[in-house]
């Protein structure tokens, strides 16, 4: 969850588009107080960036406060119950303050909103937005029905909207850390997952704005950028046949993940490039050779098992088997040597028997993951699974499993710190540590949390090499050497 800091910005008018938007700026947007929160993934918190930029051409002008708030946006997550659950009730919250300012507006943005539709104006009487990922475009035609007293739903899905010509604002932004999002929607049909039907088809951004955006962002001081997909290996771009002609590097016919990354990697060696996510079945040795010739790449994949068993993965629809799995494990291993990987589980998935458990635990102890998000299988409606299969797994068993899962990550992941104790990592300065003033911390290549003291010589935004002496279970502490 995060509410909106917006910087000071300078707005470029002769965008096309963008030129369009600000002359059609009514005044009476002018001087009302927007206020946004996000849950879920990455995306969902770099498409409140986009809804932040669209409003702020609009005229509006933010709060941290939503009591304060003329327009509240909630960007919501469908991928699990819990994650529904959350916004209802922070929702309910609202009441009071739409009580104390009746003209107040509060919006549902984002996959949820997609999977409700219309359902939610009538199930949650507090909203009167309810917007899908691919019409934030449309948000200031839907405030107007708005104040002309009618209620207003845009979830249509789109096969070409990349947002790919708005600058997005950097909300609560650190000024070293930022997210770009290179492609949307997906066309895998993972039969546990909601995506595909709350955020379309796949569509990839041109590789030339992607690369002008993270350049614009290193200008401005970043020094870390994290190139977001729902499968990034899948990114494919290629020219309009007029566009070759009028591109400044118009000998590329196309792009791929590989020559994207390759791309941003050389905009500067002191800009940091990380990415999320990958998919088994597409991560390429291509990609793989790519990370292991820059530098600047962060040696870190996140690369989703879910499930450990090969049957279990074919009723996932998942398109890859243990076998395969283990394979790519392996090719990241004796390509980039060291490379951290991260996982998803789904503990208790539709049928899954004991045997089938343990094979994800043994999975995990072959890979043994630097760090894993772990969940308990939650039905969601309209997936593959909730119309094939029956949740037959009963709840204190999926508790047991998930904690089972949970004990050895917590092992394997303290015994990859361990294995860091005694060597020098290099580490972006993000700030102050959580818990002191006097240490910083930051992130070295692998994706480990590192915790040295300040001083002086180095601030947040510089690379530093960490002696690192001693590790927690979450956490790698040293000096600066």
């Amino acid at each position: 969850m995060m509410d909106l800091l917006i910087p000071d910005k300078t707005h470029d008018e002769s965008r096309q588009g963008e030129a369009l938007m600000l002359e059609q700026t009514p005044d009476k947007y002018n001087g009302r107080k927007l206020y946004i929160e996000s849950y879920g993934c990455a995306m969902n918190f770099s498409d409140s960036e986009i809804v932040a930029s669209i409003l702020l051409e609009r005229g509006f002008e933010t709060t941290k406060d939503f009591n304060n708030a003329d327009v509240i946006f909630i960007n919501t997550c469908s991928i699990r119950e819990n994650a529904e659950q959350r916004v209802r009730n922070r929702l309910r919250e609202f009441t009071i303050a739409k009580v104390k300012n009746p003209g107040m507006i509060v919006g549902v943005l984002g996959c949820m909103a997609e999977r409700l539709k219309a359902k939610f104006l009538e199930e949650e009487k507090l909203v009167d937005v309810v917007v899908g990922p691919d019409a934030y475009r449309d948000l200031p035609n839907l405030i107007d029905k708005v104040d002309d007293g009618q209620k207003a739903v845009n979830v249509l899905l789109s096969r070409e909207e990349t947002y790919a010509d708005i600058n997005p604002v950097r909300l609560n932004s650190n000024g070293i850390n930022a997210f770009v999002s290179i492609m949307r929607g997906c066309d895998n049909m993972c039969s546990f997952c909601v995506v595909p039907f709350t955020r379309g088809r796949e569509r990839s951004r041109d590789p030339f704005s992607i690369v002008k955006e993270c350049t614009d962002l290193f200008n401005q001081g970043y020094r870390e950028v994290t190139l977001l997909g729902q499968n990034v290996d899948s990114y494919k771009w290629k020219p309009e046949p007029t566009e070759s002609e009028e591109i400044s590097l118009s000998e590329i016919k196309g792009a791929n993940f590989a020559n994207l990354l390759e791309m941003v990697a050389q905009i500067s060696p002191e800009l940091r490039i990380r990415f999320s996510t990958s998919h088994p079945k597409d991560i390429t040795d291509e990609v793989l050779y790519t990370m292991a010739k820059h530098d600047n790449i962060c040696k870190y994949i996140h690369l989703p098992v879910q499930s450990g068993n090969s049957r279990v993965l074919d009723i996932m629809n998942r398109t890859y088997d243990r076998e395969w799995y283990m394979n790519r494990v392996e090719a990241i291993r004796r390509i980039i040597p060291g490379c951290a990987i991260s996982t998803d589980v789904i503990a208790g998935f539709c049928t899954e028997t004991e045997e089938e458990h343990q094979d994800t635990l043994s999975m995990m102890d072959f890979v043994q993951y630097d760090y894993a998000y772990m969940f308990m299988y939650s039905e969601r409606p309209g997936t593959l699974a909730a119309k094939r299969f029956t949740d037959d797994i009963p709840d204190a068993v999926k508790n047991r499993r998930l904690k089972e899962i949970v004990v050895k990550q917590q092992q394997h992941s303290h015994l990859r710190l361990q294995e860091k104790v005694g060597k020098v990592q290099r580490v972006l300065i993000e700030g102050f540590s959580k818990k002191s003033n006097l240490d910083y911390c930051g992130r070295a290549d692998n994706n480990a949390m590192v915790v040295f003291p300040v001083s002086e010589d180095y601030k947040p935004g510089q690379y530093v090499n960490v002696l690192v002496d001693r590790c927690t279970t979450a956490t790698l502490l040293g000096t600066v050497v």
